[in-house]
């Protein structure tokens, strides 16, 4: 019954997406007699905890019942009071936890206090799919570097557009709509510049009900050639964007963006280029936990060499365009050898209507959810 429990706790965790940033994904169910008597979950930042909004619907009276929680209650105060506090208080008298909580502020302490209380405590059960359901926060609490999910859109022979630089579209209805559930869940998409100047996006969501969510949108411009017409500009003063360059670029047109609230970050360079893992600690000081980056081949190779890329989503479309000429989804220098491929670990696979969707962690970046932290 554990495990049913805390499926159900993990599947209300779920309904706080793109809600509790920085904030981890937390459900709670509290069982009395085999049956469940309470739920909560962690609604968004600043809110009541996952235990105080469950035990809150039976006025803290927990006496003799089992608290399930996907992640470890919190024993410091910070934006509410301990959960560990109200759990002692309402008499509950076992507490049984997915995963201990990474955040060095807790780190097993909330779960020593409990059982210093008298509180039995389980840990580990369902802790693979807890970590899988806050990968993001494990990465951004335990680094304050965000988790950068890669996500490519290609067809069966790899391309994501034709010689011609044609891409509408490679992937159905289906896939898309995924995606902008996806945007909704992170802090921020990056684009390079070559996919503003080719495709002029709105980088934005554009699924009712999700558009509040609407993320930080990232533009790597070395050269900073970024036109003030473009989409991302025009509407910089209804949704944030950022562009990050270099400081061999025109002061002028600096202050032409900032004109237009588009917030443009000066960042060391590499030959000439962004310093990609200087702009992950940039954004990481600006509290955006997670990335989705939606580059062209250019700066999706940029991004897998600088280390920057813990996951990949990948879409296959089952179509063949072909062309020795048509844009692949990394392109870059690339590896000289099979043998130094970037190597995918922990991989899963899922079907839509038409397309497939692979999933998995660069090698060495899968120790978020699947090794110590």
């Amino acid at each position: 019954m554990d495990v049913q429990y805390m499926k159900r706790a993990i599947e209300l965790a779920q309904k706080g997406w793109g809600k509790t940033r920085p904030n981890p994904l937390v459900g709670a169910v509290i069982v009395k007699g085999d049956k469940i008597i309470a739920e909560g979950f962690h609604q968004a930042y600043g809110r009541d905890h996952a235990e105080v909004d469950a035990l809150k619907k039976i006025n803290f009276n927990g006496e003799g019942a089992t608290l399930y929680v996907n992640l470890e209650p919190c024993s410091h105060y910070g934006k509410t009071p301990p959960c560990t506090e109200a759990i002692i208080k309402s008499g509950i008298k076992k507490v049984v936890v997915a995963m201990k909580d990474p955040n060095p502020l807790v780190a097993g302490k909330g779960l020593k206090i409990l059982r210093e209380n008298g509180i039995e405590v389980v840990s580990g059960i369902l802790e693979k799919e807890a970590r899988e359901l806050n990968e993001i926060f494990i990465k951004y609490i335990t680094t304050n570097i965000p988790f950068c999910i890669m996500k490519v859109a290609m067809t069966l022979d790899g391309k994501i557009a034709t010689y011609n630089g044609d891409s509408k579209w490679i992937t159905d209805e289906d896939s898309r709509n995924y995606v902008h559930h996806i945007r909704s869940r992170i802090s921020s998409i990056m684009v390079g510049i070559n996919t503003i100047l080719y495709d002029n996006p709105q980088l934005n969501i554009r699924i009712k009900g999700l558009e509040v969510n609407q993320p930080l949108r990232v533009i790597v411009d070395s050269q900073l050639r970024i036109p003030l017409d473009s989409n991302v500009v025009k509407t910089a003063d209804q949704q944030r964007t950022l562009i990050a360059t270099t400081e061999f670029v025109s002061s002028e047109k600096i202050s032409r963006l900032e004109e237009k609230n588009v917030e443009v970050l000066t960042i060391q360079d590499i030959n000439g280029r962004v310093d990609l893992q200087q702009l992950m600690i940039e954004l990481g000081i600006r509290k955006i936990d997670s990335v989705l980056l939606e580059g062209g081949g250019t700066l999706n190779y940029s991004a897998l060499e600088s280390n920057i890329v813990d996951k990949i989503m990948v879409f296959i479309a089952p179509k063949i365009l072909g062309g020795r000429n048509a844009i692949t989804s990394v392109e870059g220098q690339g590896k000289p050898y099979v043998k130094e491929a970037f190597q995918l670990k922990n991989l899963t696979i899922r079907s839509f209507r038409k397309d497939v969707l692979i999933e998995g962690y660069i090698e060495g970046k899968d120790k978020y959810v699947y090794g110590n932290y």
